[in-house]
């Protein structure tokens, strides 16, 4: 819109009391331009508009697409009408209204001069965000994004805010951040390139120092405070106390056996915990959360005297034994010599598991050591109590063989209860170099109960006494001065026994070797030679009588039986065939 001279005049008029007043200004007008025409005057002065600055104006009129705008200046100004609008919002803008606007410079085709409220408003927020970074103050915005290396903030305009600069300590879970308002620190600024850097970690150590400055004034060694819970490890778990950590073992946690931390913990609760060491130097803090709670361990003996039968439940299992809750903070120990009477316990997982309810007999008390030993096997029979009525000496059983050894076989007697059928009770006649000889492992076989010893645990059968004992009438078959025939089946430092019957041994000793004297008994006679000698001597006890030990011979010669002897000698032979 364009000004005329005429227009003009009559403005001025209007702002004029009279006529007198109006002649007496055009006079005074007349005498400052000098020579200067009206029109050469107000063309000057729309040079002089303070082009690039900032000026406070008022809205004289909205139209379709301009807002015109009163600066105090000969012309108006002329804001786009969308730099007014608001999301959702087109009336923006009212006659009257007072806005701050950018002189970007005068339209010819107009006279009007071009404004912009967005760049003021853009220069304004560049001075207050330098103003706030020079003065270290602090500026609101929203966490808007997730980019590499950080996250966008809204703070009027995108600001960046790095990965390192969002938290004292890592954020495992940083997209929970989007969409908070948080405070922030300007920590660099170029208002050229349109950068600015925040920082949130600032604030937050701000605010921990003084948290900590604050609760180092009142901790103290003994103290019950409150705290959270802000990381776990294996070992134990960091409690925030208000600006500084202090650290809980695992020991200290919980009463009960626990595994891990997370049993009684979890990250982000509030906890009340007892200071147990302070070091106000190092500022270093040790907290416990047992501690809060009364010892459950007084007076334990009476809550669970030895020898009365309790229920709990099994919290965990090791190598050596199973621990038993019997109470809150109680437990006790189920070593795995306590689990089983009879059967052998490889692990103490084969009897019980995690969770089990069990009944246990307590064994022992240590209040001290704060120590229970339970027995599980006790709060059964013990099978060995009534074995031996149930299974006499010399009564005959039947059972499947278990396992073979080298020295015997074990035959299953009772649930649990293995009998030993040792090797040299297993055949009067037969020797044998081991017993799998003749039996097998899961073979169902026949045995006499020999002997019961309940203190050791141990159960003797013998399968040789199911039948008669050819040892008993070898008096009858053999006598003292009788020839035999045999063949060596064994040669030993003292003598050398032959077979003279199938399974019928005689020894001939080395003095019985040779008249002359024989130091080594392979220099006479040799495995597996067949020789000729004379029966010297049929008694059981005769190898006592000669200075040898049956159980010896038994130990050296296992499979050999020693239930009877015949003495018979190759020199006593030779001497009576002499004298006849």
């Amino acid at each position: 819109m364009s000004v005329s001279k005429e227009d003009f005049i009559i403005e001025r008029i209007d702002d004029c009391h009279s006529t007198e007043e109006v002649e007496e200004q055009n006079e005074n007008m007349s005498m400052s331009v000098e020579g200067k025409s009206f029109q050469d005057l107000y063309e000057e002065s729309l040079q002089q508009v303070p082009e690039g600055g900032i000026v406070h104006g008022r809205v004289i009129n909205v139209g379709p697409e301009f807002v015109t705008v009163d600066i105090g200046l000969k012309s108006e100004g002329q804001v786009p009408l969308r730099e007014f609008f608001t999301k959702g919002d087109s009336t923006a803008v009212n006659i009257g209204d007072t806005v701050d606007v950018f002189i970007e410079g005068k339209k010819s085709e107009t006279g009007l001069i071009s404004l912009s409220k967005k760049k003021a408003d853009q220069f304004k927020f560049w001075e207050d965000i330098g103003r706030t970074r020079n003065e270290d103050q602090v500026i609101e915005g929203r966490i808007v994004s997730r980019i590499k290396g950080g996250f966008i903030v809204d703070i009027g305009i995108p600001a960046f805010l790095p990965g390192s600069q969002v938290d004292i300590r890592p954020i495992r879970n940083s997209e929970k951040l989007i969409g908070s308002t948080c405070k922030f620190q300007i920590i660099k600024l170029n208002h050229g390139k349109g950068n600015v850097v925040l920082s949130r970690r600032i604030i937050l150590e701000k605010e921990r120092d003084a948290l900590r400055q604050k609760t180092l004034e009142t901790l103290e060694e003994g103290k019950i405070v409150e705290g959270v819970v802000k990381n776990i490890t294996d070992y134990g778990a960091f409690v925030d106390l208000g600006g500084i950590e202090g650290l809980m073992h695992i020991t200290d946690m919980s009463l009960r056996r626990i595994n891990h931390p997370t049993d009684v913990l979890m990250v982000g609760a509030k906890i009340k915990v007892k200071v147990l060491q302070f070091d106000r130097e190092h500022q270093r803090v040790y907290l416990g959360l047992k501690q809060t709670i009364p010892d459950p361990w007084e007076n334990i003996a009476e809550k669970f005297p030895v020898g009365t039968r309790v229920k709990g439940k099994v919290t965990s299992i090791t190598d050596y034994g199973a621990f038993v809750q019997l109470a809150e903070g109680i437990e006790g120990l189920v070593h795995v010599s306590e689990m089983a009477w009879t059967k052998r316990v490889l692990h103490p997982s084969k009897i019980l598991s995690v969770g089990d309810e069990v009944e246990v007999l307590v064994l022992d008390v240590e209040q001290t050591q704060k120590r229970i030993s339970l027995g599980l096997k006790q709060t059964t029979p013990n099978p060995w109590d009534t074995i031996a009525e149930r299974y006499p000496v010399g009564i005959k059983i039947h059972g499947r063989i278990k396992n073979i050894t080298d020295f015997g076989i074990f035959i299953g007697i009772d649930e649990g209860i293995d009998g030993l059928v040792h090797i040299s009770d297993i055949s009067w006649v037969q020797r044998l170099k081991h017993p799998s000889e003749l039996y097998k492992k899961g073979q169902e076989v026949q045995a006499i109960v020999l002997n019961i010893d309940k203190e050791n645990q141990r159960f003797s059968l013998g399968m040789k006494q199911l039948q008669n004992n050819p040892w008993d009438d070898v008096h009858h078959r053999f006598k003292v001065g009788q020839l035999v025939k045999g063949k060596v089946t064994n040669v030993a430092k003292f003598g050398a026994f032959v077979e003279i019957e199938p399974g019928i041994e005689g020894l001939v000793h080395i003095s019985e070797l040779s008249h002359q004297r024989v130091e080594k008994v392979e220099e006479v006679i040799h495995e597996g030679q067949e020789i000729e000698a004379v029966v010297v001597n049929v008694d059981p006890k005769a190898l006592t009588l000669i200075g040898i030990d049956p159980l010896m011979l038994r130990k050296n010669n296992p499979g050999r039986s020693t239930s009877g002897y015949i003495s018979i000698g190759i020199a006593t032979m030779l001497k009576n065939q002499i004298v006849e």
